[in-house]
């Protein structure tokens, strides 16, 4: 008798762990992994739709469309993807408490739907305007899910988890990106004929995630907060913790809910009013922007012709850019496994840290290439070597930022405002990039230099420490940081919590 509770637990523990990892999947399979998929295999059908565009151009005015023309409408069509996430962005925050994390999540595949029938039926009729349009819709789906999945996950699980498991967003993000430039090979959907198929294969994923997503339970924290349903809160806090002793969890939502007297949720623009809100918002205005302005993009760009110059053969260049998408997801992985250990301050400094020493390597390396015999095998390796350090720090931990340091009230806006800020910026970076390579040639990355010094600056003065805290917690350090003589600021009465659902 005296192990008979030692066979019960063994059950429960199973179970939360399945139920966990459930969860994780089916919310990242249709969100962040949908995300790095569409990123990656828009490259290897380049040629051919350029192809396309041409022909269709031919077929309806007898006339060829010059080159020009040609690399202005392929350029519309990558454009439109962060120009739609960033629509998506600015709707994930009003979906995420009128609907729900999970709802929004499923709800957000009707965009993905529309995608996939607008890529699937372009090639017949022969319409790259249906291209076009698809992208737009696509971007839509991307914005809402790399906002509302991170929040999802992360008022899911307990605290001791929150770091590993908001990490499994840029995971999933690497795993897409390696997936697509996978399927994009000549050998699976890479055929030249199979380009529209390539592009409606996200269909697959939203299904996925249609088919299990519905299974699982709502966000607990949203459930009582937000819903104020204590009963569907229990219910859902047992199911994913696997066991009925959640009372200490219990008790630390509802003493976040009493704080919560009909105030309404924060929006956007009032996050910059509140000055108790400034380094939070500081923090998230400069290391947002910093993610998508510190280079990574560019180095994915220019990987081929390193890898050109460095001898490989053409046929085998694809190869070797599944190699960096792989080298992402390894860091990816470490990131994932060591962040409660280590630290979100450490792992962003040390990843921008190493990207500036990494970068500075590759700047070397680019102006001395046709000097020295070895330089380009030097700058392939600084490739690998950056986007191991941006997947290590940069990659998942900013995206954890919107999350924990702002709380339920702030939440949903400052996700909003995080969201508009990497699609703004990739959109700018998209277009700026080729100008910035034609004008600074071998110095291309000087600039990029200066956002990752601007990062470890930043992390290291201005982001507090959140690991194993609660949200309670966090915000009390933040308000005393921000009000550091008490007597110049207001008394701290705990963060006000939404309780309606007006953004």
């Amino acid at each position: 008798m005296e192990y008979e509770p030692e066979r019960h637990l063994r059950p429960q523990s199973q179970i939360q762990g399945s139920v966990l990892l459930l969860t994780i999947c089916a919310a990242g399979i249709g969100g962040t992994f949908q995300f790095g998929y569409n990123l990656s295999i828009i490259s290897a059908p380049t040629l051919p739709i350029q192809e396309f565009i041409n022909e269709t151009w031919q077929v309806h005015t007898s006339q060829p469309l010059p080159d020009h023309l040609v690399l202005l409408v392929w350029s519309l069509i990558v454009s439109l993807y962060p120009l739609g996430g960033l629509f998506g962005a600015l709707l994930a925050g009003p979906l995420a408490i009128i609907l729900g994390r999970k709802k929004s999540l499923l709800v957000n595949n009707i965009f993905v739907v529309a995608t996939a029938t607008l890529f699937g039926f372009s090639h017949r009729p022969g319409s790259f305007e249906m291209v076009m349009l698809g992208r737009l819709p696509l971007g839509v789906s991307a914005g809402v899910s790399v906002n509302v999945q991170p929040m999802y996950l992360g008022e899911s699980v307990p605290k001791e988890l929150r770091g590993a498991v908001a990490m499994t967003s840029v995971i999933f993000t690497a795993l897409g990106i390696v997936i697509g430039q996978v399927v994009g090979l000549r050998e699976l959907l890479g055929d030249p004929q199979a380009w529209h198929l390539l592009l409606a294969s996200c269909l697959v994923l939203g299904v996925l995630q249609l088919a299990f997503l519905p299974l699982l339970p709502e966000s607990p924290r949203y459930l009582l907060i937000d819903c104020g349903d204590m009963e569907a809160c229990l219910a859902a806090l047992q199911r994913l913790r696997g066991t009925t002793e959640v009372a200490e969890e219990l008790a630390e939502l509802e003493e976040e809910r009493i704080f919560c007297q009909g105030r309404r949720a924060l929006r956007p623009w009032e996050l910059f009013q509140d000055r108790g809100l400034w380094r939070q918002v500081t923090s998230l205005m400069v290391l947002g922007s910093a993610l998508e302005l510190c280079g990574t993009n560019s180095v994915y760009a220019y990987a081929s012709s390193m890898f050109r110059e460095a001898g490989i053969p053409e046929g085998k260049v694809q190869y070797a850019i599944v190699g960096t998408g792989s080298c992402e997801l390894l860091a990816a992985c470490i990131s994932c496994a060591v962040i409660e250990m280590v630290g979100r301050r450490k792992l962003l400094i040390a990843g921008y840290g190493l990207m500036a020493c990494c970068g500075s390597i590759f700047t070397v390396a680019l102006c001395l290439q046709s000097s020295l015999p070895w330089m380009p095998y030097l700058a392939m390796f600084c490739v690998f070597a950056l986007i191991l350090s941006f997947g290590i720090g940069p990659a998942g931990v900013t995206g954890i930022l919107a999350m924990e340091l702002f709380d339920q009230k702030a939440r949903p806006a400052a996700s909003m405002v995080c969201g508009v800020l990497m699609w703004t910026m990739l959109f700018l970076v998209g277009l700026g990039f080729p100008f910035i390579m034609e004008g600074l040639c071998h110095f291309l990355y000087v600039p990029f230099l200066g956002v990752c010094v601007c990062g470890t600056i930043c992390t290291g003065f201005f982001l507090p420490k959140t690991k194993g805290k609660t949200f309670l917690e966090i915000s009390e350090e933040l308000h005393r940081l921000n009000f550091p003589r008490q007597s110049q600021g207001p008394e701290w009465l705990g963060p006000e919590v939404i309780q309606a659902t007006e953004l």
